[in-house]
C-alpha cells in the first residue's frame, strides 16, 4: 500500500491532463515539459525496480539514528542531494507550507525539473529508506523474539532449580519434624516408665521416713519441702 508521503508527488490523475491556466498551477510549470507534467508514475512499477529487503553492511551501535540505518543499508546518495528528506523539508516550508496539495506538487516537480531531476529517482530514494527502516524494524524485531527466548529459557532453568531446591528443603524440613516428633514420643514413654520407677522407690522409702523425699512427678515440678527422715 503507498505510503501517505507518496501522495505529495505521484498522483492517479495525469498532472499534464490538469488545465494550464488554472490558479492552482504556478505560472513557471504551465510550460513544462511533458515528462514533469505527467509525473503520475506507478509506484508498484518503481517499487518492483528495487531489492525487496536491504542488506545492512555495518553494525548499527545507536538504533535511534536514521542516518546511521541508511549508510549501513548502502543506500546511493541522490542526484544532486534531492533526497525524499530534502523533498519532505522543502513541502514543510513556510512558502509551500499552507498551499493546497496539488500546489505544493507542481511547485516541487517544476523545482526538480529546473534541476534536471527525475521524479523517479526521489521515488526510489523514498523506497529504499522505507524498506531500510521496514528492513531494520525486522532485524530488531528478531533480536528481541531471539533475546525473549533465551531469557524464557533461562528462567525456566533457574525455576526448575529453584523448585527442585524447595522440594529437598521441605523434605528436610518434614525429616526434621518427623525426628523431633519421634523424640518427644520416646521421651514421652521413657517419662512414664521413669515415674513408675520412681514410685516403686518411694513406696519403699515411705516405710522409714515421714515426709517422703522421693520425686515422682515432672522433674521441672515445684521441689517440695525437706524431708525429715525417721529414725528407729
Amino acid at each position: 500500500m503507498p505510503k501517505k508521503w507518496y501522495n505529495y508527488i505521484v498522483s492517479v490523475d495525469d498532472a499534464a491532463g490538469a488545465d494550464p491556466n488554472s490558479p492552482h498551477v504556478p505560472p513557471n510549470s504551465r510550460n513544462a515539459p511533458a515528462t514533469i507534467r505527467s509525473a503520475a508514475q506507478s509506484v508498484a512499477d518503481i517499487a518492483s525496480s528495487i531489492a525487496p529487503e536491504p542488506k545492512f553492511t555495518t553494525p548499527i551501535s545507536d538504533p535511534t539514528s536514521f542516518e546511521e540505518i541508511y549508510k549501513a543499508a548502502e543506500i546511493p546518495p541522490p542526484p544532486q542531494g534531492y533526497s525524499i528528506l530534502k523533498i519532505s523539508h522543502m513541502l514543510e516550508s513556510e512558502r509551500l507550507r499552507n498551499l493546497a496539495s496539488d500546489v505544493k506538487k507542481s511547485s516541487i516537480l517544476v523545482a526538480l525539473d529546473a534541476a534536471g531531476i527525475d521524479i523517479k529517482d526521489v521515488i526510489q530514494d523514498a523506497i529504499r529508506r522505507d524498506r531500510a527502516l521496514d528492513g531494520y524494524e525486522r532485524v530488531q524485531q528478531r533480536a528481541a523474539e531471539e533475546l525473549e527466548a533465551r531469557k524464557n529459557k533461562e528462567n525456566s532453568e533457574i525455576q526448575a532449580q529453584i523448585d527442585k531446591y524447595v522440594t529437598e528443603q521441605r523434605a528436610k524440613i518434614q525429616s526434621n519434624n518427623e525426628e523431633v516428633s519421634r523424640e518427644k514420643e520416646r521421651f514421652s514413654g521413657w517419662r512414664l516408665k521413669k515415674q513408675q520407677e520412681e514410685k516403686k522407690i518411694a513406696e519403699a522409702v515411705g516405710y522409714f521416713v515421714t515426709e517422703n523425699p522421693i520425686t515422682t512427678g515432672d522433674v521441672n515440678a515445684t521441689p517440695p519441702p525437706s524431708k525429715t527422715v525417721q529414725r528407729s
